[in-house]
């Protein structure tokens, strides 16, 4: 594949920004390696396997994948399931967290793929210090997990849309400085909407990008993995998403901010529209 380049660790960084859909076009007939070809004619570079309900993939359908994604030069990234909480105090609940993690980052290996992401979980009774403690210890058996396999995917804890989930950028960080194969999975919308409709001009997107350079240096604006949808929020943070013509959100600002920041990773779109939105952001951003 021509769109990243291997480093001396286990992961691998991006050369420049790709738009891409969460899942297959809305156009596409699939299946999924039909969608990844529907992907490349549509003119993406990017498309996200969707395993927010289960782990959809098998292991004897994966080679087919990754010889789609290598054939169509498409970038490849996961959601991991929704059903995850690495703060819960059940360890049946932990550990199936952990392993849905784990089981979307060797199946997204095997498609040849690039980085998977998930919402980390919940505060429930916990302060944010005993929850960040609980997300840590779990990430750190992920991260080891995973180097041990000799797995190149990154590990992305995701930016989170409302006041009761962990994840603020703060907390993402902080994990992305204890091991060297996690990073950010930066999702705007959800910037947006945790703020009750903050961060949505082009001064607070550079303020975003500016803390994770300060945090995590140029590499953390070079490998960047991002959602971007429009999203319907209130006092209590994230609804639904929207296609980002029917939302409030600022997006050319927000492509504006990338560019000026000389961002690279993948964009993908998470509007209801799927490649409408994709196609969107790419032109705009090509302008």
């Amino acid at each position: 594949m021509k769109n990243f380049k291997r480093q001396k660790k286990i992961t691998f960084t991006m050369e420049k920004l790709l738009f891409g859909t969460a899942g297959i076009p809305a156009s596409s007939s699939g299946p999924t390696a039909v969608g990844i070809g529907d992907v490349k004619k549509l003119g993406l570079g990017a498309m996200e396997l969707e395993f927010v309900h289960s782990i959809n993939i098998s292991k004897e359908k994966a080679p087919e994948i990754k010889k789609a994604a290598e054939q169509n030069n498409i970038v490849l990234t996961c959601h991991a399931p929704y059903f995850i909480n690495l703060n819960s105090l059940e360890k049946p609940k932990l550990k199936a967290s952990i392993q849905r993690i784990l089981g979307s980052a060797r199946i997204l290996n095997l498609c040849g793929g690039w980085s998977v992401c998930f919402h980390p979980g919940f505060y429930q009774k916990s302060t944010k210090e005993e929850a960040f403690e609980r997300v840590k210890k779990a990430i750190k058996e992920i991260s080891e997990t995973v180097k041990e396999e000799r797995n190149n995917v990154w590990i992305r804890p995701e930016t989170t849309g409302k006041e009761t989930q962990f994840g603020n950028l703060d907390e993402i960080l902080k994990l992305s400085h204890e091991f060297s194969n996690v990073m950010p999975c930066v999702d705007f919308a959800h910037f947006h909407a945790r703020t009750n409709g903050k961060y949505n001009s082009y001064k607070e997107f550079c303020e975003i990008l500016g803390k994770i350079e300060k945090s995590l240096g140029k590499r953390g604006l070079e490998n960047m993995h991002m959602h971007i949808t429009g999203i319907a929020y209130g006092e209590k943070g994230e609804k639904h998403h929207l296609n980002l013509k029917e939302s409030d959100l600022k997006y050319k600002e927000l492509l504006k901010a990338l560019k000026d920041f000389k961002v690279n990773g993948v964009a993908i779109s998470e509007s209801p529209n799927i490649e409408e939105d994709a196609l969107l952001m790419k032109k705009e951003y090509e302008k």
